[in-house]
């Protein structure tokens, strides 16, 4: 009996079909952060894509490879996407540029190109530019709803290329995350904080709340079209509320609850869109259950006990290196044999 060679059926999917979906369910979210936010976040995902276009030219040139087929695959968009939108709307034009660099030559291109990243690229660049400019990185703007002062399209074109708003007083100030863990270090309870200040919502954070909503809408189409599988977002989200629950159920005035955790910050678009990056994270099903159980965990440690009020770029980094490691002592059963 003849055996053809393998693939008898191709699977309709290809890497641009993936990523152009994952940049269509990111959408919802860079809708509404527009809107909290202001121009700015269209400006940073306009600026990131074209720097990342052109940086992955160069590289594909430099490493002569074929030009078309990695520009058009929709990788280096996903990436520059993803950094975009988890910086301040408010950053110069030049920590942009530098971030996209650093994610496309250096995280993607220096390790071998699309597939061989052992490292997210954009969360290599988020924690360069966290490290190297704190200020720019730190500097939030308020809420829509929360600002004393409009800031027009013009404002947000002088802000974006070098010289700063006229009066930052009563637009910027510190993001939810950060005053709360502020505040509890001078001895504040939680409901001392939160109670009656207008920073924090229904479910968390005032309009970053609706955001995690939003990305958590794009995430579960994402599960829906097949894109990603439920493992590490389950696990990651499961195991934040679980830790997140057992210290809130220790000191409901030390630390916040489950539900603050789950709707603040990044913790949506890291559980959907960046954990579950294809390239760096776990490949076996019982590996990504571990490696979500281990983002989850290491979100809440940082932002509880670590030096930055959110931890979605060290989380995932940790946990890439680790990746490989947990595929190594999980590997699936193999049913049978040649």
């Amino acid at each position: 009996m003849l055996t053809p060679s393998s693939p008898h059926i191709h699977g309709g999917n290809s890497v641009s079909k993936i990523m152009l979906t994952v940049v269509a369910a990111l959408i919802p979210g860079i809708v509404l952060e527009t809107y909290l936010f202001g121009w700015g976040v269209i400006f940073n995902v306009f600026l990131a894509n074209v720097t990342a276009l052109v940086c992955e030219a160069i590289m594909l040139r430099v490493r002569k490879r074929p030009l078309w087929p990695f520009l058009s695959d929709g990788s280096a968009i996903v990436t520059a996407t993803l950094l975009a939108i988890s910086i301040p709307p408010i950053v110069p034009w030049w920590v942009v540029v530098v971030g996209m660099v650093f994610a496309i030559v250096v995280a993607k291109h220096l390790y071998g190109g699309l597939g061989y990243n052992p490292f997210n690229p954009a969360m290599v660049a988020y924690a360069v530019l966290l490290i190297s400019f704190p200020r720019e990185m730190s500097t939030w703007l308020l809420p829509t709803t929360l600002r004393d002062a409009t800031i027009t399209f013009q404002d947000f074109t002088r802000m974006n290329f070098g010289s700063g708003l006229p009066n930052m007083d009563g637009v910027s100030g510190a993001t939810p995350l950060d005053y709360l863990k502020t505040q509890l270090g001078l001895g504040q309870t939680v409901d001392g904080v939160m109670r009656d200040n207008p920073l924090f919502g229904m479910l968390a954070a005032n309009g970053i709340e609706w955001l995690n909503v939003a990305f958590l809408v794009g995430g579960l189409w994402l599960l829906y079209k097949r894109v990603i599988s439920w493992h590490i977002p389950v696990a990651s989200l499961l195991s934040l509320v679980f830790i997140a629950g057992f210290f809130y159920l220790l000191d409901a005035q030390s630390f916040a609850s489950p539900l603050f955790h789950l709707f603040t910050g990044g913790t949506m678009l890291c559980a959907f869109f960046i954990a579950t990056d294809p390239v760096s994270a776990s490949t076996t099903l019982k590996g990504k259950i571990y490696y979500g159980i281990g983002i989850g965990l290491l979100i809440y440690i940082i932002r509880t006990w670590g030096g930055y009020p959110d931890a979605i770029a060290f989380a995932v980094l940790l946990m890439n290196l680790t990746a490989p490691t947990i595929d190594y002592y999980v590997r699936t059963k193999v049913v049978g044999r040649g």
